[in-house]
Protein backbone atom coordinates (compact mmCIF):
# COMPACT_ATOMS: atom_id res chain seq x y z
CA UNK A 1 0.00 0.00 0.00
CA UNK A 2 1.12 3.73 -0.73
CA UNK A 3 2.46 5.46 1.64
CA UNK A 4 1.73 9.07 -0.36
CA UNK A 5 -1.12 9.41 1.71
CA UNK A 6 0.21 7.75 5.08
CA UNK A 7 -0.51 10.21 8.05
CA UNK A 8 2.53 12.52 8.60
CA UNK A 9 3.41 13.02 12.28
CA UNK A 10 2.46 16.52 13.41
CA UNK A 11 4.19 18.33 16.27
CA UNK A 12 3.70 21.01 19.63
CA UNK A 13 4.98 23.49 21.07
CA UNK A 14 3.39 27.14 21.94
CA UNK A 15 0.83 29.57 20.86
CA UNK A 16 -1.65 31.77 19.63
CA UNK A 17 -2.42 32.44 15.98
CA UNK A 18 0.77 34.86 16.00
CA UNK A 19 2.75 32.35 17.43
CA UNK A 20 1.71 30.10 14.94
CA UNK A 21 2.58 32.60 11.92
CA UNK A 22 5.93 32.80 13.39
CA UNK A 23 6.59 29.81 13.61
CA UNK A 24 5.52 29.68 9.97
CA UNK A 25 7.71 32.30 8.48
CA UNK A 26 10.73 30.27 10.64
CA UNK A 27 9.85 27.21 8.26
CA UNK A 28 10.20 29.71 5.32
CA UNK A 29 14.05 29.67 5.62
CA UNK A 30 16.35 26.52 4.90
CA UNK A 31 17.49 27.25 8.36
CA UNK A 32 13.85 27.21 10.13
CA UNK A 33 12.71 24.26 7.78
CA UNK A 34 16.02 22.34 9.11
CA UNK A 35 15.28 23.35 12.69
CA UNK A 36 11.69 22.37 12.33
CA UNK A 37 12.61 19.08 10.62
CA UNK A 38 15.05 18.19 13.20
CA UNK A 39 12.28 18.28 15.76
CA UNK A 40 10.00 16.31 14.34
CA UNK A 41 12.69 13.83 13.19
CA UNK A 42 13.76 13.03 16.62
CA UNK A 43 10.44 11.92 17.26
CA UNK A 44 10.00 9.41 14.02
CA UNK A 45 13.10 8.07 14.30
CA UNK A 46 12.24 7.07 18.32
CA UNK A 47 9.01 6.03 16.77
CA UNK A 48 10.24 4.07 14.07
CA UNK A 49 12.45 2.03 15.91
CA UNK A 50 9.94 1.00 18.20
CA UNK A 51 7.87 0.41 15.20
CA UNK A 52 10.72 -2.24 14.05
CA UNK A 53 10.96 -4.14 17.69
CA UNK A 54 7.37 -4.10 17.70
CA UNK A 55 7.82 -6.16 13.84
CA UNK A 56 10.97 -8.01 15.17
CA UNK A 57 8.86 -9.41 18.21
CA UNK A 58 5.72 -10.20 15.69
CA UNK A 59 8.07 -11.97 13.60
CA UNK A 60 9.50 -13.76 16.76
CA UNK A 61 6.36 -14.70 17.15
CA UNK A 62 4.97 -16.20 13.90
CA UNK A 63 7.56 -16.42 11.48
CA UNK A 64 6.87 -15.63 7.98
CA UNK A 65 4.46 -18.21 7.65
CA UNK A 66 0.72 -18.36 6.36
CA UNK A 67 -0.38 -17.20 9.97
CA UNK A 68 1.73 -14.38 9.92
CA UNK A 69 0.67 -13.38 6.29
CA UNK A 70 -3.00 -14.27 8.23
CA UNK A 71 -2.59 -11.88 10.90
CA UNK A 72 -0.82 -9.26 8.73
CA UNK A 73 -3.60 -9.07 6.07
CA UNK A 74 -6.29 -8.45 9.34
CA UNK A 75 -4.39 -6.18 11.02
CA UNK A 76 -3.80 -4.15 7.61
CA UNK A 77 -7.52 -3.88 6.86
CA UNK A 78 -8.04 -1.25 9.15
CA UNK A 79 -5.78 1.16 7.98
CA UNK A 80 -6.71 0.83 4.55
CA UNK A 81 -10.41 1.11 5.41
CA UNK A 82 -9.77 4.21 7.70
CA UNK A 83 -8.18 6.08 4.59
CA UNK A 84 -9.84 4.63 2.13
CA UNK A 85 -13.06 6.22 3.37
CA UNK A 86 -11.98 9.14 5.03
CA UNK A 87 -7.96 9.48 6.09
CA UNK A 88 -6.96 10.40 3.06
CA UNK A 89 -9.21 13.32 2.91
CA UNK A 90 -8.02 14.18 6.13
CA UNK A 91 -4.29 14.03 5.99
CA UNK A 92 -4.39 16.07 2.45
CA UNK A 93 -6.97 18.69 2.49
CA UNK A 94 -7.88 19.66 5.73
CA UNK A 95 -3.96 21.26 6.80
CA UNK A 96 -4.30 23.61 4.48
CA UNK A 97 -8.23 24.85 5.35
CA UNK A 98 -7.27 24.56 9.09
CA UNK A 99 -4.43 26.97 8.42
CA UNK A 100 -6.52 29.43 6.40
CA UNK A 101 -9.67 29.45 8.47
CA UNK A 102 -6.86 30.27 12.25
CA UNK A 103 -5.94 33.20 9.88
CA UNK A 104 -9.04 34.32 8.98
CA UNK A 105 -11.47 33.76 11.08
CA UNK A 106 -11.91 35.90 14.26
CA UNK A 107 -12.65 33.00 16.46
CA UNK A 108 -9.25 31.90 15.22
CA UNK A 109 -10.86 28.69 13.56
CA UNK A 110 -12.52 27.32 16.43
CA UNK A 111 -16.29 26.57 14.88
CA UNK A 112 -14.63 25.22 12.23
CA UNK A 113 -12.19 22.64 14.21
CA UNK A 114 -15.74 21.73 16.38
CA UNK A 115 -17.13 21.21 13.20
CA UNK A 116 -14.79 19.19 11.70
CA UNK A 117 -13.63 16.97 14.77
CA UNK A 118 -18.12 16.02 15.25
CA UNK A 119 -18.49 15.21 11.89
CA UNK A 120 -15.17 13.11 11.39
CA UNK A 121 -15.97 10.95 14.48
CA UNK A 122 -19.49 10.64 13.60
CA UNK A 123 -18.39 9.19 9.99
CA UNK A 124 -15.37 6.74 11.86
CA UNK A 125 -17.82 5.50 14.27
CA UNK A 126 -20.30 4.35 11.34
CA UNK A 127 -17.44 3.32 8.86
CA UNK A 128 -15.49 1.17 12.13
CA UNK A 129 -18.91 -0.81 12.63
CA UNK A 130 -19.94 -1.72 9.05
CA UNK A 131 -16.59 -2.38 8.63
CA UNK A 132 -16.56 -5.14 11.70
CA UNK A 133 -19.87 -6.48 10.70
CA UNK A 134 -18.23 -7.02 7.11
CA UNK A 135 -15.24 -8.27 8.03
CA UNK A 136 -15.76 -12.17 6.05
CA UNK A 137 -15.77 -9.67 2.80
CA UNK A 138 -13.48 -7.63 3.00
CA UNK A 139 -10.87 -10.24 3.78
CA UNK A 140 -12.53 -12.34 0.51
CA UNK A 141 -11.37 -9.39 -1.09
CA UNK A 142 -7.83 -9.34 -0.22
CA UNK A 143 -6.92 -12.80 0.71
CA UNK A 144 -5.84 -15.52 -1.88
CA UNK A 145 -9.15 -17.94 -2.64
CA UNK A 146 -6.19 -20.15 -2.16
CA UNK A 147 -7.01 -20.51 1.51
CA UNK A 148 -7.82 -23.26 3.34
CA UNK A 149 -11.47 -22.45 4.89
CA UNK A 150 -9.21 -22.30 8.48
CA UNK A 151 -6.57 -19.64 6.89
CA UNK A 152 -9.39 -17.89 6.04
CA UNK A 153 -11.39 -17.95 9.05
CA UNK A 154 -8.18 -17.00 11.40
CA UNK A 155 -7.86 -14.04 8.94
CA UNK A 156 -11.80 -12.76 9.68
CA UNK A 157 -10.64 -13.43 13.38
CA UNK A 158 -7.94 -11.17 13.37
CA UNK A 159 -9.99 -8.40 11.15
CA UNK A 160 -12.46 -8.13 13.40
CA UNK A 161 -10.57 -7.24 16.71
CA UNK A 162 -8.39 -5.33 14.86
CA UNK A 163 -11.50 -3.22 12.77
CA UNK A 164 -12.39 -0.97 15.55
CA UNK A 165 -8.63 1.06 15.15
CA UNK A 166 -10.27 2.24 12.18
CA UNK A 167 -12.01 4.53 15.32
CA UNK A 168 -8.59 5.67 16.77
CA UNK A 169 -6.78 6.07 13.41
CA UNK A 170 -9.31 8.84 12.79
CA UNK A 171 -8.94 10.16 16.20
CA UNK A 172 -5.40 10.51 16.30
CA UNK A 173 -5.05 12.06 12.59
CA UNK A 174 -7.47 14.45 13.48
CA UNK A 175 -5.73 16.00 16.28
CA UNK A 176 -2.37 15.63 14.79
CA UNK A 177 -3.82 17.63 12.02
CA UNK A 178 -5.20 20.49 14.28
CA UNK A 179 -1.97 20.14 16.08
CA UNK A 180 -0.07 20.95 13.70
CA UNK A 181 -2.12 23.94 12.59
CA UNK A 182 -1.63 25.85 15.51
CA UNK A 183 2.20 25.00 15.35
CA UNK A 184 2.60 22.22 17.58
CA UNK A 185 5.93 20.28 17.23
CA UNK A 186 6.58 17.16 19.37
CA UNK A 187 4.23 14.92 20.70
CA UNK A 188 2.05 13.45 17.66
CA UNK A 189 5.44 12.29 16.53
CA UNK A 190 6.33 10.66 19.81
CA UNK A 191 2.52 9.10 20.32
CA UNK A 192 3.07 6.14 17.73
CA UNK A 193 5.74 4.90 20.88
CA UNK A 194 3.29 4.31 22.88
CA UNK A 195 1.56 1.84 20.19
CA UNK A 196 4.34 0.18 19.48
CA UNK A 197 5.35 -0.32 23.35
CA UNK A 198 2.03 -1.97 23.64
CA UNK A 199 2.41 -3.89 20.67
CA UNK A 200 5.71 -4.82 21.66
CA UNK A 201 4.06 -6.29 25.07
CA UNK A 202 1.93 -8.36 23.37
CA UNK A 203 3.70 -9.91 21.36
CA UNK A 204 6.89 -11.02 23.89
CA UNK A 205 3.91 -11.76 26.00
CA UNK A 206 2.38 -14.13 23.31
CA UNK A 207 5.94 -15.73 23.12
CA UNK A 208 6.48 -16.38 26.45
CA UNK A 209 2.66 -17.80 27.31
CA UNK A 210 1.98 -19.29 23.77
CA UNK A 211 5.91 -20.35 22.64
CA UNK A 212 6.65 -19.76 18.60
CA UNK A 213 5.76 -23.65 17.57
CA UNK A 214 2.13 -22.75 16.80
CA UNK A 215 2.83 -20.58 14.71
CA UNK A 216 3.06 -23.57 11.66
CA UNK A 217 -0.55 -25.23 12.56
CA UNK A 218 -2.65 -21.90 13.18
CA UNK A 219 -4.15 -20.48 16.44
CA UNK A 220 -6.81 -21.52 18.79
CA UNK A 221 -9.33 -18.40 19.92
CA UNK A 222 -7.85 -17.30 22.86
CA UNK A 223 -4.00 -16.93 21.08
CA UNK A 224 -6.13 -15.17 18.27
CA UNK A 225 -7.89 -13.06 21.09
CA UNK A 226 -4.32 -12.09 22.72
CA UNK A 227 -2.66 -10.60 19.23
CA UNK A 228 -5.76 -9.22 18.03
CA UNK A 229 -6.64 -6.95 21.22
CA UNK A 230 -3.51 -5.99 22.48
CA UNK A 231 -2.51 -4.87 18.96
CA UNK A 232 -5.80 -2.95 19.02
CA UNK A 233 -5.06 -1.68 22.13
CA UNK A 234 -1.99 0.22 21.11
CA UNK A 235 -3.58 1.56 18.34
CA UNK A 236 -5.86 3.66 20.58
CA UNK A 237 -3.37 4.63 23.29
CA UNK A 238 -1.65 6.40 20.28
CA UNK A 239 -4.47 8.30 20.07
CA UNK A 240 -5.40 9.36 23.36
CA UNK A 241 -1.87 10.33 24.45
CA UNK A 242 -3.01 13.39 22.45
CA UNK A 243 -5.92 14.41 24.16
CA UNK A 244 -4.41 16.14 26.97
CA UNK A 245 -1.87 17.68 24.17
CA UNK A 246 -4.34 19.31 22.51
CA UNK A 247 -6.33 20.40 25.82
CA UNK A 248 -2.78 22.27 26.89
CA UNK A 249 -2.73 24.19 23.54
CA UNK A 250 -6.05 25.94 24.75
CA UNK A 251 -8.00 24.49 22.11
CA UNK A 252 -11.22 22.94 23.97
CA UNK A 253 -13.59 20.54 21.90
CA UNK A 254 -17.44 20.91 21.75
CA UNK A 255 -19.33 18.92 19.69
CA UNK A 256 -21.23 20.66 16.57
CA UNK A 257 -24.24 19.73 15.39
CA UNK A 258 -23.32 23.31 13.08
CA UNK A 259 -22.46 21.60 9.35
CA UNK A 260 -23.73 23.24 6.95
CA UNK A 261 -22.29 27.02 6.50
CA UNK A 262 -19.01 25.85 8.10
CA UNK A 263 -16.95 25.43 4.56
CA UNK A 264 -16.71 21.61 4.84
CA UNK A 265 -18.55 21.50 1.29
CA UNK A 266 -15.39 22.67 -0.22
CA UNK A 267 -13.19 20.62 2.00
CA UNK A 268 -15.39 18.04 0.98
CA UNK A 269 -15.48 18.58 -2.58
CA UNK A 270 -11.34 18.92 -2.46
CA UNK A 271 -11.52 15.56 -1.12
CA UNK A 272 -13.68 13.90 -3.46
CA UNK A 273 -10.49 13.53 -5.56
CA UNK A 274 -8.29 12.18 -2.57
CA UNK A 275 -10.44 9.31 -2.02
CA UNK A 276 -10.28 8.80 -5.36
CA UNK A 277 -6.81 8.66 -5.43
CA UNK A 278 -6.82 6.18 -2.02
CA UNK A 279 -9.39 4.10 -4.38
CA UNK A 280 -6.78 3.91 -7.01
CA UNK A 281 -4.49 3.19 -4.66
CA UNK A 282 -6.20 0.23 -2.49
CA UNK A 283 -7.45 -1.47 -5.99
CA UNK A 284 -3.71 -2.07 -6.50
CA UNK A 285 -3.12 -2.98 -2.94
CA UNK A 286 -6.26 -5.71 -3.54
CA UNK A 287 -3.74 -7.18 -6.57
CA UNK A 288 -0.56 -6.82 -4.83
CA UNK A 289 -2.29 -8.88 -1.36
CA UNK A 290 -3.67 -11.23 -3.47
CA UNK A 291 -0.28 -12.36 -5.03
CA UNK A 292 1.57 -11.93 -2.24
CA UNK A 293 -0.48 -14.19 -0.14
CA UNK A 294 -0.75 -16.52 -2.87
CA UNK A 295 3.05 -16.69 -3.28
CA UNK A 296 3.13 -18.03 0.14
CA UNK A 297 0.27 -20.72 -1.04
CA UNK A 298 2.89 -21.81 -3.52
CA UNK A 299 5.97 -21.84 -0.92
CA UNK A 300 4.30 -24.21 1.08
CA UNK A 301 3.30 -26.82 -1.93
CA UNK A 302 6.85 -26.51 -3.02
CA UNK A 303 7.89 -27.29 0.30
CA UNK A 304 10.43 -23.57 0.08
CA UNK A 305 10.88 -21.34 2.98
CA UNK A 306 7.63 -19.14 3.70
CA UNK A 307 7.21 -16.02 1.82
CA UNK A 308 4.42 -13.81 1.57
CA UNK A 309 2.38 -11.29 2.22
CA UNK A 310 4.36 -10.61 5.36
CA UNK A 311 7.82 -11.36 3.96
CA UNK A 312 6.59 -7.95 1.63
CA UNK A 313 5.21 -5.89 4.34
CA UNK A 314 8.08 -6.43 6.73
CA UNK A 315 10.48 -5.11 3.64
CA UNK A 316 8.22 -2.29 2.82
CA UNK A 317 8.62 -0.93 6.82
CA UNK A 318 12.36 -1.44 6.37
CA UNK A 319 12.11 1.05 2.91
CA UNK A 320 9.75 3.26 4.88
CA UNK A 321 11.94 3.67 8.08
CA UNK A 322 14.04 6.56 5.92
CA UNK A 323 11.46 7.91 4.29
CA UNK A 324 9.49 8.45 7.22
CA UNK A 325 12.47 9.86 9.30
CA UNK A 326 14.09 12.41 6.82
CA UNK A 327 11.08 13.00 3.73
CA UNK A 328 8.09 12.98 6.05
CA UNK A 329 9.67 15.42 8.65
CA UNK A 330 11.06 17.89 6.45
CA UNK A 331 7.86 18.14 4.18
CA UNK A 332 5.48 18.21 6.98
CA UNK A 333 7.67 21.60 8.70
CA UNK A 334 7.19 22.94 5.38
CA UNK A 335 3.72 22.75 3.96
CA UNK A 336 2.02 25.04 6.24
CA UNK A 337 4.26 27.69 5.27
CA UNK A 338 4.47 26.75 1.33
CA UNK A 339 0.42 27.16 1.84
CA UNK A 340 0.51 30.68 3.09
CA UNK A 341 3.08 31.26 -0.11
CA UNK A 342 0.55 30.02 -2.71
CA UNK A 343 -2.31 31.59 -0.40
CA UNK A 344 -0.46 35.07 -0.99
CA UNK A 345 0.10 34.69 -4.28
CA UNK A 346 4.08 34.05 -4.12
CA UNK A 347 3.83 30.63 -6.56
CA UNK A 348 7.15 31.78 -7.97
CA UNK A 349 9.01 31.80 -4.07
CA UNK A 350 7.11 28.67 -3.42
CA UNK A 351 7.94 26.69 -6.26
CA UNK A 352 11.63 27.65 -5.24
CA UNK A 353 10.58 25.91 -1.98
CA UNK A 354 9.48 22.82 -3.34
CA UNK A 355 12.93 22.73 -5.08
CA UNK A 356 15.07 23.06 -2.34
CA UNK A 357 13.42 20.47 0.02
CA UNK A 358 13.38 18.04 -3.27
CA UNK A 359 17.52 18.58 -2.84
CA UNK A 360 17.87 18.59 0.36
CA UNK A 361 15.81 15.23 0.47
CA UNK A 362 17.75 13.74 -1.79
CA UNK A 363 21.72 14.17 -0.05
CA UNK A 364 20.35 12.48 2.57
CA UNK A 365 18.29 9.95 1.23
CA UNK A 366 20.28 8.28 -1.48
CA UNK A 367 23.28 7.58 0.63
CA UNK A 368 20.45 5.60 3.20
CA UNK A 369 19.19 3.83 0.37
CA UNK A 370 22.48 3.01 -0.33
CA UNK A 371 23.96 2.07 2.81
CA UNK A 372 20.67 -0.08 3.41
CA UNK A 373 20.71 -1.98 0.02
CA UNK A 374 24.23 -3.01 0.64
CA UNK A 375 23.67 -4.24 4.08
CA UNK A 376 20.50 -5.94 3.95
CA UNK A 377 21.55 -9.71 4.44
CA UNK A 378 22.97 -8.49 7.90
CA UNK A 379 20.32 -6.03 9.10
CA UNK A 380 17.55 -8.94 8.28
CA UNK A 381 20.20 -11.26 10.19
CA UNK A 382 19.46 -9.01 13.25
CA UNK A 383 16.22 -7.66 12.94
CA UNK A 384 14.28 -11.21 11.67
CA UNK A 385 15.84 -14.60 12.81
CA UNK A 386 14.71 -14.89 15.98
CA UNK A 387 11.89 -17.59 17.20
CA UNK A 388 9.75 -18.49 14.07
CA UNK A 389 11.82 -16.96 11.88
CA UNK A 390 14.65 -18.76 10.23
CA UNK A 391 17.89 -17.67 8.25
CA UNK A 392 16.67 -18.27 5.15
CA UNK A 393 13.61 -16.69 6.09
CA UNK A 394 15.17 -14.04 6.50
CA UNK A 395 17.51 -13.75 3.65
CA UNK A 396 14.66 -14.06 1.37
CA UNK A 397 13.34 -10.68 3.46
CA UNK A 398 16.55 -9.16 2.74
CA UNK A 399 16.16 -9.71 -0.70
CA UNK A 400 13.06 -7.42 -0.81
CA UNK A 401 14.24 -5.06 1.01
CA UNK A 402 17.15 -4.29 -1.06
CA UNK A 403 14.68 -3.85 -4.56
CA UNK A 404 12.25 -2.26 -2.66
CA UNK A 405 15.64 0.10 -1.64
CA UNK A 406 16.11 0.31 -5.60
CA UNK A 407 12.91 2.75 -5.88
CA UNK A 408 13.32 4.44 -2.62
CA UNK A 409 14.70 7.80 -3.82
CA UNK A 410 12.13 8.44 -7.31
CA UNK A 411 9.22 7.30 -4.39
CA UNK A 412 10.47 10.25 -1.48
CA UNK A 413 11.02 12.25 -4.22
CA UNK A 414 7.33 11.89 -5.76
CA UNK A 415 6.34 12.44 -2.23
CA UNK A 416 7.46 16.48 -2.35
CA UNK A 417 6.22 16.95 -5.44
CA UNK A 418 2.23 15.23 -4.43
CA UNK A 419 2.48 18.00 -1.12
CA UNK A 420 3.34 20.83 -3.81
CA UNK A 421 -0.13 20.06 -5.40
CA UNK A 422 -1.91 19.84 -2.10
CA UNK A 423 -0.26 23.43 -0.64
CA UNK A 424 -2.13 24.53 -4.02
CA UNK A 425 -5.14 22.93 -2.53
CA UNK A 426 -5.17 20.79 -6.06
CA UNK A 427 -6.05 16.94 -5.46
CA UNK A 428 -7.17 16.60 -9.47
CA UNK A 429 -3.64 15.92 -10.42
CA UNK A 430 -2.61 13.94 -7.45
CA UNK A 431 -5.65 11.74 -8.48
CA UNK A 432 -4.61 11.11 -11.85
CA UNK A 433 -0.58 10.27 -11.08
CA UNK A 434 -2.06 7.59 -8.49
CA UNK A 435 -3.80 5.99 -11.88
CA UNK A 436 -0.59 6.17 -13.66
CA UNK A 437 1.75 5.17 -10.75
CA UNK A 438 -0.97 1.82 -9.64
CA UNK A 439 -1.56 1.08 -12.94
CA UNK A 440 2.01 0.81 -14.01
CA UNK A 441 2.06 -1.34 -10.60
CA UNK A 442 -0.64 -3.74 -10.85
CA UNK A 443 0.88 -4.57 -14.62
CA UNK A 444 4.60 -5.01 -13.95
CA UNK A 445 3.50 -7.07 -10.93
CA UNK A 446 1.19 -9.36 -12.26
CA UNK A 447 3.39 -9.71 -15.45
CA UNK A 448 6.27 -10.45 -13.39
CA UNK A 449 4.77 -12.90 -10.62
CA UNK A 450 3.51 -14.68 -13.24
CA UNK A 451 6.93 -15.35 -14.41
CA UNK A 452 8.86 -16.02 -10.75
CA UNK A 453 9.34 -18.93 -9.11
CA UNK A 454 6.79 -19.89 -6.15
CA UNK A 455 7.58 -18.20 -2.95
CA UNK A 456 10.67 -15.87 -2.45
CA UNK A 457 11.21 -15.20 -5.75
CA UNK A 458 7.24 -13.90 -6.46
CA UNK A 459 7.81 -11.52 -3.40
CA UNK A 460 10.49 -9.99 -5.05
CA UNK A 461 8.80 -9.54 -7.92
CA UNK A 462 6.27 -7.51 -6.10
CA UNK A 463 8.99 -5.17 -5.10
CA UNK A 464 10.38 -4.56 -8.04
CA UNK A 465 7.09 -3.77 -9.44
CA UNK A 466 6.38 -1.13 -6.83
CA UNK A 467 9.83 0.52 -7.21
CA UNK A 468 10.05 0.81 -11.32
CA UNK A 469 6.24 2.25 -10.72
CA UNK A 470 7.20 4.50 -8.38
CA UNK A 471 10.56 5.90 -11.01
CA UNK A 472 7.95 6.23 -14.11
CA UNK A 473 5.87 8.33 -11.37
CA UNK A 474 8.15 10.40 -10.24
CA UNK A 475 9.68 10.97 -14.13
CA UNK A 476 6.28 11.95 -15.05
CA UNK A 477 5.28 14.44 -12.81
CA UNK A 478 8.24 16.11 -11.94
CA UNK A 479 7.85 18.54 -15.25
CA UNK A 480 3.86 18.42 -14.83
CA UNK A 481 4.23 20.27 -11.38
CA UNK A 482 6.82 22.50 -13.12
CA UNK A 483 4.05 23.78 -15.14
CA UNK A 484 1.66 24.45 -12.62
CA UNK A 485 4.02 26.35 -10.19
CA UNK A 486 6.28 28.06 -13.67
CA UNK A 487 9.53 27.63 -11.57
CA UNK A 488 10.54 24.73 -9.39
CA UNK A 489 14.50 25.45 -10.09
CA UNK A 490 14.52 22.02 -12.22
CA UNK A 491 18.14 23.06 -13.58
CA UNK A 492 19.60 22.58 -10.22
CA UNK A 493 17.91 19.85 -8.79
CA UNK A 494 18.41 17.63 -12.06
CA UNK A 495 22.09 18.35 -12.22
CA UNK A 496 22.36 18.10 -8.10
CA UNK A 497 20.60 14.35 -8.62
CA UNK A 498 23.20 13.70 -11.58
CA UNK A 499 25.93 14.45 -8.64
CA UNK A 500 24.20 13.00 -5.93
CA UNK A 501 23.56 9.37 -7.75
CA UNK A 502 27.23 9.36 -9.14
CA UNK A 503 28.24 10.18 -5.65
CA UNK A 504 26.58 6.85 -4.46
CA UNK A 505 26.95 4.54 -7.04
CA UNK A 506 31.22 5.19 -6.29
CA UNK A 507 30.67 4.91 -2.30
CA UNK A 508 28.78 1.73 -2.91
CA UNK A 509 31.33 0.20 -5.32
CA UNK A 510 34.53 0.97 -3.14
CA UNK A 511 32.29 -0.02 0.01
CA UNK A 512 31.86 -3.62 -1.91
CA UNK A 513 35.10 -4.05 -2.68
CA UNK A 514 36.63 -3.87 0.54
CA UNK A 515 36.60 -7.24 2.07
CA UNK A 516 36.23 -6.13 6.11
CA UNK A 517 33.24 -4.73 4.51
CA UNK A 518 31.72 -8.04 3.81
CA UNK A 519 32.13 -10.19 6.09
CA UNK A 520 28.54 -11.29 6.84
CA UNK A 521 27.42 -14.40 5.18
CA UNK A 522 24.09 -16.45 5.96
CA UNK A 523 24.03 -18.14 9.39
CA UNK A 524 26.76 -15.97 10.12
CA UNK A 525 26.48 -14.67 14.60
CA UNK A 526 24.76 -11.43 15.15
CA UNK A 527 28.02 -10.31 15.94
CA UNK A 528 29.36 -10.64 12.71
CA UNK A 529 26.16 -9.38 11.11
CA UNK A 530 26.42 -5.94 13.42
CA UNK A 531 29.62 -5.29 12.62
CA UNK A 532 29.46 -5.92 9.18
CA UNK A 533 26.23 -3.38 8.70
CA UNK A 534 27.59 -1.01 10.63
CA UNK A 535 31.22 -0.75 9.32
CA UNK A 536 29.25 -1.17 5.70
CA UNK A 537 27.21 1.42 6.39
CA UNK A 538 29.79 4.20 7.85
CA UNK A 539 31.93 3.02 4.32
CA UNK A 540 29.29 4.28 2.31
CA UNK A 541 28.42 7.40 4.24
CA UNK A 542 31.72 8.69 4.39
CA UNK A 543 33.06 8.26 1.02
CA UNK A 544 29.33 9.89 -0.64
CA UNK A 545 30.42 12.74 1.86
CA UNK A 546 33.70 13.07 0.85
CA UNK A 547 32.84 12.60 -3.38
CA UNK A 548 29.72 15.19 -2.58
CA UNK A 549 32.04 17.71 -1.24
CA UNK A 550 34.27 16.84 -3.89
CA UNK A 551 31.43 17.58 -6.62
CA UNK A 552 30.25 20.53 -4.93
CA UNK A 553 27.11 19.12 -3.83
CA UNK A 554 25.80 22.60 -2.44
CA UNK A 555 22.99 20.87 -0.08
CA UNK A 556 25.82 18.46 1.51
CA UNK A 557 27.39 21.25 2.47
CA UNK A 558 24.50 23.01 3.38
CA UNK A 559 23.28 20.05 6.09
CA UNK A 560 27.11 19.84 7.42
CA UNK A 561 27.31 23.13 8.22
CA UNK A 562 23.74 23.43 9.75
CA UNK A 563 24.54 20.27 12.18
CA UNK A 564 27.93 21.33 12.78
CA UNK A 565 26.40 25.23 14.06
CA UNK A 566 23.47 22.77 16.07
CA UNK A 567 26.43 20.43 17.28
CA UNK A 568 28.14 24.11 18.61
CA UNK A 569 25.29 25.52 20.45
CA UNK A 570 24.43 21.98 22.09
CA UNK A 571 28.25 22.36 23.22
CA UNK A 572 27.87 25.79 24.46
CA UNK A 573 24.42 25.06 26.48
CA UNK A 574 26.32 22.27 27.92
CA UNK A 575 29.13 24.28 29.05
Amino acid sequence: MSDFDAPPPRADGPADIHDEQEADLAVRAPAGLLRNSAVMATGSVASRITGVLRNVALTAALGLTITADAFALGNSLPDIVYVLIIGGALNAIFVPQLVRRMADDTDGGKAYTDSLISVTSVILVLVTTAAVLLAPLIVGLYATDEYSQQQFDLAVAFARFCLPQIFFFGLYTIISQVLNARGRFGMPMFAPIFNNLVAIATYVGFVVVFGTAVADGGLDPAQTAWLGVGTTLGIAAQALVLVPVLMRSGYRFSFSRNWRGMGLGKAGRLAGWTIGLVGVTQAAFVVISRLATQANVNAAAADLPPAGLFTYTNAYLVFMIPHGIVTVSIVTAQLPGLSRLVHEGQRRVAGTEIGHTMRLVAVVIAPIAAAILLGAQPLAALLFNYGAASAEQAQNLAFVIQIFMMGLLPFTLYYVLQRGWYADEDTRTPFFFAVIMNVVLVVLALVLFSRAGPGAPQVEALATAYSLAALVTFVVAWPTLRRSYGYLGSGRTGWTLVRVVAAVVVAMVITSLIPFFNTFRIGSGKVTALVDLVSASVGVVVIYLVMSLLLRVGEVSELLGWAGGAARRLVRRGG
